[in-house]
């Protein structure tokens, strides 16, 4: 039997002990990370909106509402189909087809002055922008796509009357048939759907009291309750 020094013992004691140590440390770093882990998902953990915050939105009805399009001629392979979809849209949510005005322009990149000229009339209640770019060779497709996006954007805010944007702006021509109508749905009567309704809503925010109307509503009822008390006590 081989017999075994005191110095030896010592570092075999040592090293089991540092093993458990080590042991030990890990797995209480593990149920501190665990710990940290659950915090954030309570803490990221989204609440529903409560039923009693009233929430302010449009409708898709078109009923007596008026809608002006604006269609784009280049690419009218791809435009037309948007625009009949468009048009089906509008006519879908009660819209009647002399309250839809379709304005053609050559292209895209007219589409804004041309949007911008109808809202200014007031007589629509939106405007829905169609057109399609097609990516090329060279950086005109860039420059285009952002003139006409900050152009439709910039009528919508200067003139207060919403626009649809319905331009489809893609890399190849299989891109722009799957979203006119193919796997993609059509982008056309989107536009649509989305015009019905941002123009339900701004009548809807239209409707809603200022805080100007309700405080003077609310003075106008405490004066009349001091009156009333002032007769009472006569």
């Amino acid at each position: 039997m081989q017999s075994v020094g005191a110095g030896e013992l010592q570092l075999s004691f040592a090293a089991e002990s540092c093993g458990s140590g080590c042991q030990h440390h890990k797995m209480g770093r593990i149920n501190t990370e665990d710990t940290d882990i659950a915090a954030k998902k309570d803490i990221m953990k989204i609440e529903p909106v409560p039923d009693s915050l009233p929430a302010i939105e449009g409708k898709l009805d078109a009923s007596g509402k008026r809608f002006a399009v604006v269609v784009s001629r280049f690419n009218s392979f791809i435009t037309e189909r948007l625009l009949l979809s468009a048009c089906d849209g509008l006519l879908r949510t009660g819209a009647l087809k002399k309250d839809i005005a379709v304005v053609r322009v050559p292209g895209a990149f007219e589409i804004p002055s041309a949007a911008r000229t109808l809202a200014s009339t007031g007589k629509y209640d939106a405007i829905i922008c169609i057109g399609c770019l097609l990516r090329g060779d060279t950086a005109h497709y860039d420059v285009i796509v952002n003139e006409v996006t900050r152009g439709i954007g910039q009528s919508a805010q200067e003139t207060g009357v919403p626009h649809a944007f319905g331009v489809l702006t893609c890399d190849t021509l299989e891109q722009a048939i799957d979203r006119a109508g193919l796997k993609m749905g059509n982008k056309g009567f989107e536009a649509a759907l989305a015009a019905v309704e941002m123009a339900s809503l701004k009548d809807a925010v239209s409707s809603q009291p200022s805080a100007v109307s309700k405080s003077k509503t609310r003075a106008g009822s405490n004066h009349r309750r001091k009156s009333l008390k002032i007769r009472r006590s006569r």
